[in-house]
Formats: structure tokens, sequence, C-alpha cells
């Protein structure tokens, strides 16, 4: 929708450090709890919660027992931000 990307994801453990220059980005928590992680805090996001990361800060999602959300962010922009890491995604898979 205009340019923006909404994402179902599925996710569970430690995911990598990371930022997103360009761009603020949005998870709407659907089942479980994310936990992000900041380099002084870390907020719990239950399902339910809305929460934005916004550009530029650098985090860290994880989760023990793993989580679904919602991501909202613009077209083309990388899961890993700006780090390349074994488990950047290229392109997307949509269903």
């Amino acid at each position: 929708m205009n340019d923006y990307d909404f994402k179902i994801v599925k996710f569970k453990g430690d995911f990598v450090w990371h930022s997103h220059p360009e761009t603020d980005e949005t998870f709407i928590i659907i089942e479980g709890t994310l936990v992000m992680n900041f380099r002084d805090r870390k907020v719990d996001v239950h399902a339910g919660e809305m929460f934005v990361i916004p550009k530029g800060v650098e985090h860290k999602p994880s989760s023990e027992t793993g989580y679904k959300a919602l991501l909202i962010e613009p077209e083309g922009v990388p899961n890993t931000g700006d780090v390349q890491s074994e488990i950047t995604i290229a392109k997307f898979e949509w269903v």
C-alpha cells in the first residue's frame, strides 16, 4: 500500500543488532511476546500491542518462546537493515 510492505513474520530466538537509517519500523504483535533490545534497555511487547522503532535506532528483536507480528515498513527495506548477515533476506516470499 502506497509503497509500504505489510509483512507477517514468525520468529523465535535472537535476531541481529541492526538499525534502519532511513525509516521507522512498526511491529504489531499478533501472538506471543517480542523482547525489543536496545543498548541501554529492553521492552517487552505483547500480543495486541504495537511498537515503533524510530529510524536510525539500533535494536535487536528476540523471543525465547516465539512471536508472530505484522511489520510495516517501506517497500524494499532489508530485514537486517544496515547489517548483512546469514539471515538477511534479499527477496521476500509472498504467499
